[in-house]
């Protein structure tokens, strides 16, 4: 018993111990580690990293001149502030988002869902368009003479392919159990949603799901798709900063409330999404 009691009174002292060791640890050493990049840090850099993606509605290169809506309104934004904007390009949104918490980005700007479980783990910004999911599937010319799906019932026991993590899986889900039935899905982690478009047109898989305002661009070189049938409502896109970006985020919101505002915004809106 009492060797039980010596062994416990040594475990305490050690424990003690190393807490105490911790604690000075972080007390010296966290003041030198570095404050999480936010807007302060992003001005005093006088560079604000943006990545987006290269895609037939965001960002694309027409005729040797770069266009896209986020193309457009990025260098809207750029007129509201002195910071240097430096635009890269990622097509995955998984490795931006991962390079966004890694801090070589500061802002992923490429229309999110509003409505993705996304906003859980990133701070979203004042929504800058509107979409909805639509089905790409084969039209009838192009599937054998079969009528394409228009009723959600006939979901039912399909399967739609669709990017790995795709903001529509939530969408998929609360659909399936509107119809109470089973619908199911695919993620592929080595295509993006419009190469996945691009194999329904090829005949390699029957179903995916896009946004329709990529669809629709999409449709203009791939007869063969249809993206008449649409997923769900209308819903709110924005674009995305880290959690621990909050002033960054404030700054951003008010820039794109004042651009919402303005004949300049207006006319990019319309030209990509009307």
């Amino acid at each position: 018993m009492l060797k039980s009691r010596k062994y416990i009174a040594v475990f305490l002292v050690i424990s003690i111990l190393i807490a105490v060791g911790v604690f000075i640890y972080c007390f010296i050493f966290s003041k030198d580690a570095p404050a999480p990049r936010d807007y302060a840090q992003i001005k005093e850099e006088g560079v604000l990293r943006v990545v987006t993606s290269y895609d037939p509605v965001g960002y694309y290169v027409d005729k040797d001149t770069v266009s896209g809506f986020n193309h457009d309104l990025i260098s809207l934004l750029q007129t509201y502030t002195d910071i240097k904007i430096e635009i890269s390009l990622e097509s995955s949104l998984d490795e931006s988002i991962a390079l966004l918490r890694h801090e070589k980005y500061d802002l992923i700007a490429r229309n999110i869902p509003v409505t993705t479980r996304l906003k859980d783990s990133l701070n979203m910004t004042e929504p800058v368009a509107l979409n909805k999911f639509v089905l790409i599937q084969r039209s009838k010319d192009y599937n054998e003479g079969q009528e394409p799906i228009r009723s959600h019932l006939d979901l039912a026991g399909k399967t739609l392919h669709i990017h790995k993590n795709s903001p529509a899986i939530l969408r998929i889900e609360n659909l399936a159990r509107e119809i109470g039935d089973s619908i199911h899905y695919v993620e592929d982690s080595l295509y993006e949603s419009e190469q996945l478009a691009m194999m329904v047109a090829a005949g390699d898989i029957d179903f995916s799901v896009l946004d329709e305002r990529t669809a629709e661009k999409l449709a203009k070189s791939l007869p063969e798709i249809d993206y008449a049938t649409s997923l769900d409502f209308t819903h709110f896109e924005a674009w995305a900063v880290r959690n621990h970006s909050p002033v960054l985020l404030d700054s951003l919101n008010n820039w794109i409330r004042q651009m919402k505002e303005t004949d300049a915004y207006k006319a990019i809106y319309k030209k990509y999404y009307e």
